[in-house]
């Protein structure tokens, strides 16, 4: 096999065909739990660019697991594996270069609902050999309660509402709070009086966090929070599809001057949705972001949006968990990096 892994190699290899590849790792398409388990783990097995390793951790002179009792292993666990263009994919990268480099291989495990309605680990998931867990994308408030009871070193990459679950564990979140005020306090500024929000504000803490520098800069500047300008809906509703998201702006008492949306593929979504009812961005509404996906850059209008330095993430993240291996009685942290607004063509 060559330097580099191809989703042809991996598929020849599982007997698969390349598209059911390409969808399992981009997360996207119908593929099942199990089937996408089966394709990550081979593609961090063989190497492929989403999940290679670095060179040897003698070449960087760093403990071996062995010399921490002899688990080499840190497990992912996640509820949906992040696609390309998800921010966690460039964290689980630098995540795994960091972890790789001290000689531990990185496992992956999809959560399935079966073991979330359960409070059980996967069927293959043996945990005698595993130093430490990273959860990404799982946001169970029972299911991370039950992980936190495992005696495990553990680490989650955003949580459920903080103030309805209190996590034995590490966590590591982006910077929310600051940026998202800021970006909606310049727009106010600008004239922009309707600002509504898009998205499931209690999906996530993160997401919660950015509900709630929305309601504090409409507090500041005196404007009245209206809910029925947002469009709140649980994440189980399809703001993918351009005609749920454009009837459910369409039934808005008006159009906002600003859709400020939960995340880039919210935002998006709400463009594309914009475009199928005629109106014009930024000509008719302005609309935002968070995440500073690739695409951002690249769709037309260019999205505003708030960077997350996914990289600084992952490496943060294998510091906390690998910290936590070595030092299971210190005090759990929670750390927040900083994030930064983007200025383009969408909203200024």
């Amino acid at each position: 096999m060559g330097n580099r892994v191809t989703l042809q190699e991996i598929a020849d290899a599982l007997g698969i065909s390349r598209n059911t590849v390409s969808r399992a790792l981009n997360n996207t398409g119908n593929v099942s739990s199990a089937t996408r388990n089966k394709i990550c783990q081979a593609a961090l097995a063989m190497g492929y660019k989403q999940f290679q390793s670095p060179e040897a951790a003698s070449t960087y002179g760093a403990p071996m697991p062995a010399d921490m009792g002899g688990k080499s292993e840190i497990a992912l666990f996640t509820h949906s594996f992040p696609g390309s263009s998800h921010s966690g994919n460039k964290l689980l990268e630098a995540f795994q270069h960091k972890v790789n480099a001290l000689g531990y291989k990185l496992s992956i495990n999809i959560i399935r609902d079966y073991e979330i309605e359960n409070l059980c680990f996967p069927a293959n998931f043996t945990a005698e050999n595993i130093a430490g867990i990273l959860c990404i994308e799982l946001f169970s408030e029972s299911y991370s309660e039950f992980l936190c009871t495992q005696n495990i070193p553990i680490l989650f990459i955003d949580t459920p509402l903080s103030h309805r679950c209190n996590l034995a564990a590490d966590v590591l979140y982006m910077e929310n709070l600051s940026s998202v005020y800021h970006l909606l306090d310049r727009l106010m500024k600008a004239g922009n009086r309707n600002i509504a929000f898009v998205g499931d504000r209690m999906h996530c803490q993160s997401f919660y966090e950015r509900w709630q520098a929305y309601v504090s800069v409409l507090a500041d500047h005196g404007v009245p929070l209206r809910t029925d300008l947002c469009i709140l809906d649980e994440d189980t509703s399809p703001y993918s599809d351009a005609d749920w998201l454009g009837q459910r702006i369409s039934e808005l008492p008006l159009l906002p001057d600003v859709f400020f949306c939960a995340n880039d593929f919210l935002a998006m979504s709400t463009m594309k949705a914009l475009r199928s009812l005629g109106k014009s961005v930024p000509k008719d509404v302005q609309v935002c972001g968070f995440d500073d996906a690739p695409e951002a850059s690249l769709i037309a209008p260019s999205l505003t949006t708030i960077k997350i330095h996914s990289s600084s993430m992952g490496y943060t993240a294998a510091e906390l968990l690998l910290s936590r291996i070595q030092n299971p009685q210190m005090p759990y942290r929670k750390t927040y990096i900083e994030t930064d607004i983007i200025y383009r063509d969408s909203a200024k």
